[in-house]
């Protein structure tokens, strides 16, 4: 009997000096802010373990290390476009607008908008799948009824124009305002360029 209670002593000792379980650990992370396309720089505020930074500068990060503590990183716009220019370019381009003209009285484009249209052409190729609206809109010259139907037809000219250089046509909707929604308020009967315009809207 007391060579067995030896033995489970023994085992009892052993069990005690075994080396404790591994502390959990987690992934690898990263936080950082990255300017926006005109400068802008947001906040962001990352917690761990009871730990709080805010990071407010531009190409600011935190990394959160596979031991779970937090420790402050810079980075250089250099590192940002080199490990993370697929995810960058895989977001959703934010919303933007552009605004053409058109010559008195028609649905053609002024010699400068035509110019100005293949730029925005290539701006919306830089979107895989835009959302597009594009409203059509006159001076105060003609009736009410003429200027919605030449409103509307400058918006699906352009719709067209826009088909005709690669954009999905299914993804363009078109709609025209009238007289009723002047750039440069003027009284009726005037003749203005900057109102004979069509915006188009991008998501």
């Amino acid at each position: 009997m007391k060579h067995l209670a030896a033995v489970a002593l023994a085992f009892i000792v052993a069990g005690c000096a075994a080396p404790p379980p591994p502390k959990p650990t987690v992934a690898g992370e990263l936080f950082a802010v990255i300017p926006g396309s005109g400068g802008h720089v947001g906040t962001i505020v990352v917690e761990r373990g009871g730990e709080r930074k805010v990071i407010n500068t531009a190409y600011g990060a935190e990394r959160i290390t596979p031991e779970g503590t937090l420790v402050e990183a810079k980075l250089s716009q250099e590192e940002v476009q080199r490990n993370f220019s697929a995810t960058l370019e895989s977001l959703p381009g934010r919303p933007t607008s552009f605004i053409l003209y058109f010559l008195e009285g028609r649905d053609e484009l002024t010699a400068e908008s035509k110019a100005e249209l293949q730029k925005v052409f290539v701006e919306l190729k830089k979107r895989p799948l835009p959302d597009i609206v594009v409203i059509g809109h006159t001076d105060t010259v003609g009736s009410l009824s003429f200027n919605d139907k030449l409103s509307l037809a400058r918006a699906e000219r352009l719709r067209e124009m826009l088909a005709g250089l690669g954009i999905d046509r299914e993804r363009i909707s078109a709609a025209g305002r009238g007289k009723r929604e002047l750039l440069v308020p003027t009284d009726d009967n005037m003749a203005e360029p900057r109102n004979r315009r069509v915006e188009i809207n991008v998501r």
